[in-house]
């Protein structure tokens, strides 16, 4: 079963130290957009602590969850009872020693349908990343749900075309995006803009190459040296924006959206179909040296 006109939520939250406010408060806006017609809704990376990624610290470990496990189970119970589709980023324990960045994928009986590991695991400065997580081992999957097809990314993983396009080529019906992204105290206001407009115009590019609607959550409010900018959004086929979130309040969004646009616009705009397969054997090099290249 599919919909094709899809009510799209998402939840953009402040986090605190506290894990079980953060649970309910998610769970809260959860209940508040399924009430509202939301069909599916879409959490934040790691709603359910605080951005611990800002340092280099054992402490966090002890958060880390198997997936799925407690938290993925609550939701479970929740989807079930409010007919809602989930996505819920998560820090998972695989095992003594072996984390990962996790988004669940929880159908609306209440069905774990599977998680995507986060394949492209960043380290800058107050984003240390690979100190805590390993590199995601489950390739690009795509979730068969009850709306329809979906893929799930996170975070950096908005930075690398190869990935949207895979999961679209899967046959993914729309690409959600939890995401944790924001400035660094101090960093001059022209930067900052730019650094916005570059985040989402990266999507924008997604939705637009593979004619699929994406969705960007979020989180917003200010942990350790950085302001998450919020700005979650709703891009069409077109890249169009259809919403978009304020970049210093919380919100919980419900955008209507039409799944039929994807095979209108790969028809006109016919990406896939000029796609020249026999003649991209470079993108799975590191770097392209011109002089082997020329030999």
């Amino acid at each position: 079963m599919s919909f094709r006109n899809l009510s799209l939520g998402y939840v953009q939250m402040r986090c605190e130290s506290d894990v079980e406010r953060n649970i309910s408060k998610a769970i809260d806006g959860i209940i508040t957009a399924a009430r509202k017609g939301a069909h599916i809704v879409c959490l934040q990376e790691l709603f359910s602590t605080l951005y611990f990624c800002v340092t280099e610290d054992y402490e966090p470990f002890r958060l880390a969850e198997p997936v799925p496990g407690p938290t993925t189970e609550r939701l479970q119970a929740v989807a079930k009872e409010y007919n809602v589709v989930l996505i819920a980023s998560l820090f998972e324990k695989r095992a003594e020693g072996l984390y990962h960045n996790t988004a669940a994928v929880i159908d609306a009986d209440g069905t774990y349908r599977g998680k995507y590991r986060k394949m492209h695991i960043p380290d800058d400065p107050s984003f240390y990343e690979k100190f805590y997580f390993i590199p995601g081992d489950l390739g690009f999957p795509v979730f068969q749900t009850r709306v329809g097809r979906i893929g799930v990314l996170i975070c950096w993983d908005q930075w690398f075309p190869e990935a949207a396009r895979i999961a679209a080529l899967k046959g993914a019906e729309i690409l959600f995006y939890p995401t944790a992204i924001g400035w660094a105290d101090g960093e001059r206001e022209d930067v900052k803009t730019k650094q916005a407009d570059a985040w989402q115009t990266i999507q924008r590019a997604h939705a637009i190459a593979n004619g699929i609607p994406i969705v960007a959550v979020n989180r917003v409010g200010h942990e350790g040296n950085l302001t998450f900018w919020g700005q979650s959004f709703v891009a069409d086929t077109f890249g169009e924006i259809l919403y978009k979130s304020p970049c210093d309040q919380e919100d919980i969004a419900i955008v209507t959206i039409d799944l039929d646009r994807t095979q209108s616009t790969r028809v006109h705009w016919p990406f896939f179909r000029d796609r020249r397969i026999d003649a991209y054997h470079d993108i799975l090099k590191r770097f392209v040296d011109e002089e082997r290249s020329t030999r």
